[in-house]
C-alpha cells in the first residue's frame, strides 16, 4: 500500500498544544534535576526494575522507554499533531564527563559520528555555554525525509560529576529533491509534516567507572488520517526509538575511537577540565520556567 504524502499545515493550535506539553514536562524535569539522588530516569523506578536495568546498562545495552506527560491524570490533546516522547539511556565505561561533553560539543564532526541520520553539521555560533547548530537530517522509514534544521543548545554544569543540556529546534525545513539541481526547501510548517518540532534534554552523570548519558526526546509530527493510522502510526512511533538507539551507540563508538587514537594520553584527557561556565541550579520544584531557559522564537 502507498501511504499518502500530501502536504499538511502546522496550525497555531497545534503549536500551542505542543508548547503546553513541553512546559508541563519541563516542570517535572526541574524537580528531577534538583535531586542528585534521582538524577536519571532509572533512579526513580522500583528497586527490582532499577537494578535489572542498571545491570543491562553496565553490560552495554541501550535502554529506551516511551513516556507521556499528563495533566491532572488526563492525556493532553494535540489537535492536528502527534507527540513523540521517549527516554533513552546508555553507559560509557572507562571515560570521564569532560570527555563526553567535549565530544558532544564537537558539532563540526557530528556528520561523521552520526551518519546517515546526520548528513551535514555545522557550529553556527557559540557564546559561553550557548550554541547555535545546523544539521541536515536524513531519515528513511516507509518514506525518505530530509530536513535542514537549526537548534539552540545550552549546557548546564551541576557539579563535578553531573551536567545536562537542552536543545530546542528553532527552524525545521523539509528539503525537496535533496542532492539534485532542483533541490529546494518547502515552506516551514507546510510540508509532509513528519517533523515539525524537536526538543531534547540530555543528562550526563559520571559514576560506576564511566559516564551515564540519558536523552529525553519530545517531538511533534502531523496527525495521520484514521484510515491510514493502523499502517503509519507504528512506523512513525518507532522512528524515535531507532534514532535514539543509533545516536547513543554511535556516541559510544566515537568515544572508543577517540580513546584508542589517544592511547598514550588517555589519562591526560580524563583530567581535562570541563570548559563550561558555572550555572547555579535553584532547588525549586514548583518552577515551570527554568532560569536560563529562555525559549527562542520559532
Amino acid at each position: 500500500m502507498t501511504v499518502p504524502a500530501r502536504s499538511a499545515e502546522l496550525k497555531p493550535k497545534t503549536i500551542a498544544a505542543f508548547q503546553h506539553y513541553v512546559e508541563l514536562s519541563e516542570a517535572r524535569m526541574a524537580t528531577e534535576l534538583a535531586d542528585p539522588e534521582a538524577f536519571l530516569w532509572v533512579d526513580r523506578l522500583p528497586a527490582e526494575r532499577r537494578q535489572a536495568l542498571r545491570a543491562q546498562l553496565l553490560q552495554g545495552r541501550v535502554i529506551t522507554e516511551r513516556l507521556e506527560t499528563r495533566e491532572a491524570e488526563k492525556r493532553i490533546a494535540v489537535p492536528g499533531g502527534l507527540m513523540h516522547h521517549w527516554v533513552a539511556l546508555i553507559f560509557f565505561p572507562g571515560v570521564s564527563l569532560p570527555q563526553v561533553l567535549e565530544l558532544q560539543q564537537d558539532y563540526a564532526h557530528h556528520q561523521e559520528m552520526y551518519k546517515p541520520d546526520v548528513q551535514r553539521s555545522r557550529l553556527v555560533s557559540r557564546e559561553g555555554n550557548d550554541f547555535t547548530v545546523y544539521f541536515r537530517f536524513y531519515r528513511k522509514a516507509i518514506v525518505t525525509a530530509v530536513y535542514n534544521t537549526e537548534f539552540a543548545v545550552r549546557f548546564f554544569p551541576l557539579d563535578a560529576g553531573r551536567a545536562w543540556s537542552r536543545s530546542y529546534s528553532t527552524r525545521i525545513a523539509e528539503v525537496e529533491d535533496p542532492g539534485k539541481p532542483s533541490e529546494h526547501e518547502k515552506p516551514v510548517g507546510r510540508d509532509r509534516g513528519y517533523l515539525w518540532r524537536l526538543d531534547t534534554y540530555t543528562r550526563y552523570q559520571e559514576k560506576d567507572g564511566g559516564v551515564y548519558m540519558q536523552i529525553e526526546f519530545i517531538a511533534l509530527s502531523r496527525s495521520v488520517p484514521a484510515i491510514f493510522a493502523w499502517l503509519v502510526n507504528p512506523y512513525i512511533k518507532s522512528v524515535p526509538r531507532e534514532y535514539l538507539t543509533h545516536l547513543l551507540e554511535a556516541t559510544r563508538k566515537a568515544l572508543k575511537k577517540k580513546e584508542d587514537a589517544s592511547s598514550g594520553s588517555g589519562a591526560a584527557l580524563r583530567r581535562k577540565a570541563v570548559r563550561l561556565t558555572e550555572v547555579s541550579w535553584p532547588r525549586c520544584a514548583a518552577s515551570r520556567r527554568f532560569p536560563g531557559w529562555a525559549r527562542p522564537s520559532r
